[in-house]
């Protein structure tokens, strides 16, 4: 009878344990990660992942790391930086950013959309900033898209208005029938500018077709096509596009082409509505020295936009086409430097 009851106990015992183990393992799973942010460090590491290079997220870069090591330097403050290139490879992005979650470096700057969607599917406790990024919404599957992207994700977007865009290419080519929309299938916010781009364009009476590339392989054959069927040739914000300008601009001819950014529009293109991508960086820079100094919440900081966009144009290309300079400097354009 005694064994019976300690054999009973014994059983009793188990099983509340049990109980108390499994609801402690639930409430860790439904809790809230938490972000890690040490503002009382002296040096402070942060990882950069850059998409590809070329000019405008080359200038970004630079732009967050002149604004972040400055307004470190104004606390006392030092940062070290690590930096890696995915020469335009989602895989790659993964990998550089997995080696910054391994280091548990103290912020991630994701440069492009695949860098910041691989950090954001790296870590949910290290701050993530992403930049040069046209749509979070898109980017992170985040539906409602209300500013915030919440958790360890903020940044900034260089999202230029693309109804403006469309009204430049109505400015520069008044009779233009056919525009050729030419982007990379594999980046979901050259495909949300592309949609939006065709929206103004039907809403003014002017056909469209799109031309889209997977990858570097195939953006000369996809141009042509485009120019060989175009009046005027439009290309998003779009980092695929803007690393082979040279591809482009061999496959069009004497098409002319209205681009999303000054970057691609110094290459190939003959105008762009643009933002300063240093500028774009300088502000992300900035977010960051709150975050790490524990000035500001990352999951509360709303995503924020360039405060300017300039009408520019390409002096080479404009003379090559015909195209009056005089005039373009008389509707406020001004040429890229």
């Amino acid at each position: 009878m005694k064994l019976k009851r300690i054999l009973s106990l014994i059983m009793v015992t188990a099983m509340v344990l049990a109980s108390v183990f499994a609801f402690t393992s639930c409430n860790n799973e439904d809790a809230e990660p938490q972000i890690k942010v040490n503002p009382d460090k002296q040096e402070y590491v942060v990882g950069i992942c850059q998409l590809v290079q070329h000019d405008a997220l080359d200038a970004a870069t630079q732009g967050f790391k002149d604004a972040l090591t400055a307004a470190l330097a104004k606390e006392g403050r030092t940062v070290k930086f690590e930096e890696g290139n995915a020469q335009n490879d989602s895989t790659i992005c993964t990998t550089i950013v997995n080696d910054f979650v391994n280091k548990d470096v103290d912020l991630i700057l994701a440069n492009a959309t695949a860098p910041l969607q691989s950090a954001y599917n790296a870590t949910t406790t290290i701050p993530v900033l992403g930049t040069s990024i046209t749509d979070y919404g898109s980017a992170l599957n985040i539906n409602n898209w209300t500013g915030i992207a919440g958790g360890n994700v903020s940044g900034t977007t260089d999202l230029a208005p693309l109804d403006q865009q469309v009204e430049m290419i109505v400015e520069l080519y008044p009779n233009v029938k056919k525009v050729g929309l030419i982007y990379c299938s594999a980046e979901p916010n050259s495909e949300y500018q592309v949609t939006k781009v065709a929206e103004y364009l039907t809403a003014k009476g002017i056909a469209y077709e799109k031309f889209s590339f997977s990858d570097s392989n195939d953006v000369a054959a996809s141009s042509a096509r485009a120019a060989a069927s175009s009046d005027v040739l439009y290309v998003p914000t779009d980092n695929t596009a803007a690393a082979y300008t040279g591809s482009i601009l061999g496959a069009i001819g004497n098409k002319p082409l209205i681009a999303g950014e000054e970057g691609i529009c110094s290459g190939c293109g003959v105008a762009t509505l643009s933002i300063d991508y240093y500028d774009l960086g300088v502000t992300t820079g900035e977010m960051a020295a709150k975050i790490l100094l524990g000035q500001e919440n990352i999951s509360e900081m709303p995503v924020q936009s360039a405060a300017e966009f300039t009408k520019k144009y390409n002096k080479a290309r404009c003379e090559e086409l015909g195209v009056d300079t005089a005039a373009l400097e008389a509707k406020g354009y001004v040429a890229i430097q």
